[in-house]
C-alpha cells in the first residue's frame, strides 16, 4: 500500500464538510489505491457534531482511511498536512452581501495561513473554499511565508462545473462531451463564464448556441446560481460544493485529461493582462501536482472589459485587507 495523504478539512462538521469527508475517505479525491489520513479541524462550539462526523466515518469501515483526527486545535489540525481545504468561514447567508463577508472572515483566514505555514508540509497544497474564497487565499498565502503563493488555490470549480452543466442541457448533450470551458475572474457576481474557447464534442460551443443566449441567459446564469441556490434552500451550497472540491484536488494532484483544462483560481502572474499577486481563476492543466495556466488564448473586447471588471473588484478587497497581508 502507498503511504497515506494527510488531508485537513476545516469547518469539516459543517455541510460542506460533512458531504466532503466521506468523498475523501472512500477514494474519490486520490485513487481508489491512496490511503488517506482525515485531520478534521472545527471551532469548540462545534466538537460534539464533529464526533458525530468521526463515528460515522469509522461505522462505514472505509478500506482506506487509515486514521481520523478530530480536534479544534489548529496545530493538531494542520500538522504534517499534504493538503488542507479551507471551509470553515462565516457562511454566506440570505440578504448578505458579499462585502460583508469580508471583514468578517479576514482575520480568520489570516491565522490559517500562519498555522499552515507552520505546522504543515512544506509541501502542502492549499484549497480555500470559505468565501470570499479568491481574497481569503490571498490573506492565507501571505501569512504564510515559508510557502510559495502558488501552494494556495481558490475554488471556481463549483462555477465551472454549474457552467458545464447548463451548457450541457442547452446542448442536450453529455457533461462529458464538452471540453475548455472557462471561468475567469473572481468567484462572485463578477466572474465571467466564458463559452469563447469550449467545444461540445468537438464542435466549438457558440456554434451551437446563439450569442444572445450566452451573454443574456448563460453568463448571468452562472454568476447568480449560488445565491438562486440560497433562496431555494435557506442555505449555501453543499453536496455540489464538496463535488467540486474533489475534482479541484484531483485534478490538482492527479492531473487534468489531455486536450482539456479546468478553472482554479490561483495566484495571477501577469497573465491576460490581469494584475499580479491577486487570486485570480484562470484556465489551467495540470501534471506532477502542480498546475500552469492556458496561455495564447484569444479573446474578445467584450472578453476583456469582464476580466477587467472583476480584476478591479479583487484589488478593491485586496484594499480592505491589506493591513493582514504583511506588506
Amino acid at each position: 500500500m502507498k503511504s497515506p495523504v494527510r488531508v485537513t478539512i476545516t469547518g469539516a462538521a459543517g455541510h460542506i464538510g460533512y458531504a466532503l469527508a466521506f468523498r475523501v475517505a472512500s477514494g474519490e479525491m486520490f485513487g481508489p489505491d491512496q490511503p488517506v489520513i482525515l485531520r478534521l479541524l472545527e471551532i469548540p462550539q462545534a466538537l460534539s457534531s464533529l464526533n458525530g462526523v468521526g463515528m460515522e466515518l469509522e461505522d462505514c469501515a472505509l478500506p482506506l482511511l487509515h486514521d481520523i483526527v478530530l480536534t479544534d486545535d489548529p496545530a493538531i489540525g494542520f500538522r504534517e498536512a499534504d493538503y488542507a481545504i479551507l471551509i470553515g468561514a462565516k457562511p454566506r447567508a440570505k440578504g448578505m452581501e458579499r462585502s460583508d463577508l469580508i471583514t468578517e472572515n479576514a482575520k480568520i483566514f489570516a491565522a490559517q495561513g500562519r498555522a499552515i505555514n507552520d505546522h504543515a508540509s512544506p509541501d502542502v497544497r492549499v484549497l480555500v473554499v470559505g468565501n470570499p474564497a479568491n481574497t481569503n487565499a490571498l490573506i492565507a498565502a501571505a501569512n504564510a511565508p515559508d510557502l510559495d503563493k502558488r501552494q494556495f488555490t481558490a475554488m471556481t470549480r463549483l462555477d465551472h462545473n454549474r457552467a458545464l452543466g447548463q451548457l450541457a442541457n442547452k446542448t442536450n448533450r453529455l457533461v462529458a462531451d464538452i471540453t475548455r470551458m472557462t471561468i475567469w475572474g473572481n468567484h462572485s457576481m463578477t466572474q465571467y463564464p466564458d463559452l469563447g474557447n469550449c467545444l461540445v464534442e468537438g464542435v466549438p460551443a457558440l456554434e451551437l448556441v446563439t450569442r444572445d443566449w450566452a451573454i443574456d441567459h448563460f453568463i448571468p446564469r452562472i454568476q447568480r446560481r449560488g445565491a438562486e441556490i440560497i433562496e431555494a434552500r435557506g442555505l449555501s451550497s453543499a453536496a455540489s460544493a464538496a463535488d467540486a472540491v474533489v475534482d479541484h484536488v484531483r485534478d490538482w494532484a492527479l492531473g487534468t485529461p489531455e486536450g482539456d483544462w479546468v478553472s482554479m483560481s490561483v495566484i495571477s502572474d501577469g497573465s491576460y493582462g490581469v494584475a499580479e499577486g491577486i487570486v485570480f481563476s484562470f484556465p489551467v492543466t495540470c501534471a506532477g501536482g502542480e498546475y500552469r495556466i492556458v496561455q495564447g488564448l484569444e479573446l474578445d473586447a467584450l472578453s476583456h472589459s469582464r476580466l477587467k471588471k472583476s480584476e478591479q473588484e479583487l484589488l478593491g478587497e485586496r484594499a480592505v485587507v491589506e493591513d493582514l497581508l504583511g506588506r
